[in-house]
């Protein structure tokens, strides 16, 4: 694999634009990010090719390894160690309430802060005490190719800023909520070290007392996103569209409280990812007319 070597605290978007190969992921190794170059352009080196990882599907966040579902064997566990070098080994079984903060056990080495490097923009998070879903990563990279400059948004769960960085790093300005302290912290680092301070307004506490004047564009990336619905209603205008993450199909009561409060919505749906058996994470965008 051809490669270029970059420190990891200096790779960014603009680093590897161009030349970086899209279908390959860097390897990362002591502070060393290895980017796959695409043909036709000069490289660093050429690693040999891995061996394909021959166990259970795994979350790497920086150089942590989360798993996710039942509790992985003592082999899952070798295995995954000795493939992927992690510094620690987390189990998340589940995620609890609105803040959701996930239930975890450290099974391996050591757990802590890390950076998750994602379409060129940087997440920091304790995974053992945020959840970062892995799945979402294409809707994270699409939200920042939908906002037009300078366009006004408001992300009403905001988290860590999955959703945040990616449209105020395309120039829209983001009103960023979050509920839960620890991932409001760790929001603001996020901000900055994405250097989009100028770009994003980030608020601590209940979205729904904290929303003011009128948006362009609201995100609700929580599935409960249908009780947010009718106070972002009240700070929406004709050409308003909001971004409703949900697993159940709520097109009916979507129309119904939209033509309650005036308006005539325009709906469509995109599939984020298979929840469980039969159920589908989508999120539907709905432009207010």
């Amino acid at each position: 694999m051809r490669v270029r070597r970059i420190p990891i605290d200096r790779l960014t978007h603009n680093d590897t634009a161009g030349w970086s190969d899209p279908e390959r992921s860097p390897y990362v190794q002591d502070g060393i990010a290895y980017v796959p170059v695409r043909e036709g352009f000069p490289c660093d080196m050429d690693l040999p090719e891995r061996d394909p990882y021959p166990g259970r599907g795994f979350q790497k966040l920086g150089d942590l390894v989360v798993f996710h579902g039942p509790r992985p064997s003592d082999g899952e566990i070798d295995t995954v160690v000795s493939w992927a070098h992690p510094r620690g080994v987390l189990w998340i079984s589940s995620v609890t309430d609105v803040s959701r903060t996930p239930d975890s056990i450290l099974l391996w080495g050591e757990s802590g802060e890390v950076c998750h490097h994602e379409n060129g923009y940087r997440y920091w998070l304790d995974p053992s005490r945020i959840m970062f879903a892995a799945g979402n990563r294409e809707e994270r990279a699409r939200m920042g190719c939908l906002v037009s400059s300078n366009e006004r948004v408001g992300d009403l769960c905001a988290g860590i800023g999955y959703f945040t960085i990616p449209m105020a790093r395309a120039g829209a300005r983001v009103h960023a909520m979050e509920l839960n302290p620890v991932a409001y912290q760790y929001l603001l680092h996020t901000v900055a070290e994405n250097r989009v301070t100028d770009r994003v307004q980030a608020e601590c506490g209940d979205c729904r007392t904290l929303l003011t004047g009128i948006y362009d564009r609201m995100v609700i990336g929580h599935f409960d996103s249908l009780s947010f619905l009718p106070i972002a209603l009240q700070h929406a205008r004709p050409g308003s569209v909001i971004h409703l993450h949900t697993i159940d199909a709520i097109e009916d009561m979507v129309r119904s409280e939209a033509e309650a409060a005036g308006f005539s919505p325009l709906m469509a749906m995109h599939r984020v990812k298979k929840y469980a058996p039969g159920r589908w994470h989508v999120v539907w965008d709905v432009m207010l007319r």
